[in-house]
C-alpha cells in the first residue's frame, strides 16, 4: 500500500508525515483492498485542512475533509471518518449476495401460495386442459 503525503502553502514536518504515516496504515484493518492513500495538508489563513482520499480496488474512492486548529486533530478525525466508510463498504459488499435469500424466506407464511411442482403447480411442459 503506497501512502503519499503532500502540502499546500506549508511544510510538513516529519514527526506529522510519520504520524499521518502510521495512522493511514492502520486503515487496512477495516478494509483489507486498499491500494493507495493520499494525504494533502493545506494551511488556509486561520485553520488547517486536511484531505484524506483512499484509493482501493475496483475503483473505490473514499475521501474525508477536516478543518481544526490542529494537524494532529485534523488527521485522528479524517481517520474516523475514514473508517465508518470502510467498515459500511466492507458490509454492503459482504451482505449483497444474501439478501435475496432472505426475501424467499419471508414471504412463505400464512395466505401465500407456494410456488412448487409438489404443490399442484405446474410443470414445465404441461399444459392446462378442461374436462
Amino acid at each position: 500500500m503506497l501512502v503519499t503525503i503532500s502540502s499546500r502553502h506549508m511544510d510538513v514536518s516529519s514527526s506529522l508525515k510519520a504520524y499521518a504515516e502510521q495512522k493511514s496504515n492502520k486503515l487496512t484493518r477495516y478494509y483489507d483492498r486498499i491500494q493507495e492513500i493520499e494525504v494533502v495538508f493545506d494551511n488556509a489563513k486561520e485553520q488547517m485542512k486536511l484531505e484524506m482520499i483512499v484509493s482501493a480496488e475496483h475503483r473505490n474512492m473514499f475521501i474525508a475533509h477536516a478543518s481544526l486548529d490542529d494537524a494532529y486533530a485534523c488527521i485522528d478525525n479524517c481517520i474516523d471518518k475514514l473508517e465508518r466508510q470502510l467498515s459500511d463498504h466492507k458490509k454492503k459488499y459482504r451482505n449483497r449476495k444474501h439478501s435475496a435469500g432472505e426475501d424467499k424466506h419471508k414471504m412463505s407464511g400464512p395466505g401465500t401460495r407456494p410456488v412448487s411442482a409438489a404443490a399442484g403447480g405446474p410443470r414445465a411442459g404441461s399444459r392446462n386442459r378442461r374436462g
